[in-house]
């Protein structure tokens, strides 16, 4: 069993991301594990383990290690106002998106139970055959992002960003001249998302430029998110506060707890 000092476990299928969190966590102490299956390791029972990986792969070894992990309110989009959001947002559930008539941006607000993308109408959505009409929805009015950026926050601030996209198809760089632009709309959104739709300690937020200014893409758990050209070390602060040991949790971020499912084995 280890237990002298926390450890940052990653999943199986270990991404880009995967590895410069687990170069950093050695730069800076901490043991790195990747695992080999998808079940919590034996030797980490008992010791205070942080995780990075996908939904499915947290969900598997969440309960049994113990952890607290973070995500945005399912209808915090929703809750922001149209001036950040630069479209119409409503959170609602599957069954009504069905009835939609013309098209939408239509994305389950946290797993990815099925694709995001703009539907031609709700009929073209999954049916009741494949998904249950209560799963949660959110409902976008279409925009066009010409640029997004990858924010990682810590305690109401940027800690590190990346830009992730042009024109819709993934293009990878520091955030760069638009950097200052990107910050200060990000302090727009971060001061209102305080007042009127709040997030947890340690998130992802997704913001962009649309032809008509900036708005919000969306928000993530930073412990399942690509962390892209973003300083590693300074995502690695963030992904540890979002999945960190139950006991170490704030009791202001308990909102923001992942519902974990008991794994029989």
């Amino acid at each position: 069993m280890i237990t002298d000092s926390p450890v940052l476990l990653l999943a199986p299928r270990i991404n880009e991301t995967g590895l410069q969190l687990r170069t950093a966590a050695g730069l800076r102490g901490l043991r790195a594990y990747t695992a080999t299956s998808w079940r919590a390791p034996r030797e980490l029972l008992g010791a205070a383990v942080h995780v990075y990986g996908g939904p499915l792969f947290a969900d598997a070894v969440g309960q049994e290690l113990g952890l607290a992990l973070l995500e945005p309110a399912e209808d915090w989009l929703a809750r922001l106002p149209p001036a950040l959001t630069g479209r119409r947002v409503s959170a609602t559930t599957l069954a009504e998106a069905r009835t939609l008539r013309g098209p939408a941006f239509v994305k389950p607000p946290a797993d990815k139970l099925f694709a995001a993308r703009v539907y031609p109408d709700g009929g073209a959505l999954p049916g009741p055959e494949l998904l249950d009409g209560d799963t949660p929805v959110l409902v976008s009015e279409v925009v066009r992002f010409r640029t997004e950026y990858r924010l990682f926050v810590l305690d109401g601030a940027v800690r590190a960003g990346s830009r992730y996209a042009v024109d819709g198809e993934l293009s990878v760089a520091p955030l760069g001249p638009d950097g200052s632009e990107v910050l200060a709309f990000a302090s727009d959104v971060l001061a209102a998302s305080a007042s009127q739709a709040p997030l947890p300690s340690a998130v992802v937020v997704d913001v962009g430029r649309t032809d008509h200014g900036w708005a919000v893409v969306e928000a993530n758990a930073a412990w399942a998110s690509g962390g892209y050209a973003a300083e590693p070390a300074d995502v690695l602060d963030v992904v540890l506060r979002s999945s960190c040991p139950a006991a170490q949790l704030p009791s202001s971020d308990g909102p923001f707890r992942r519902e974990l499912p008991e794994v029989v084995r």
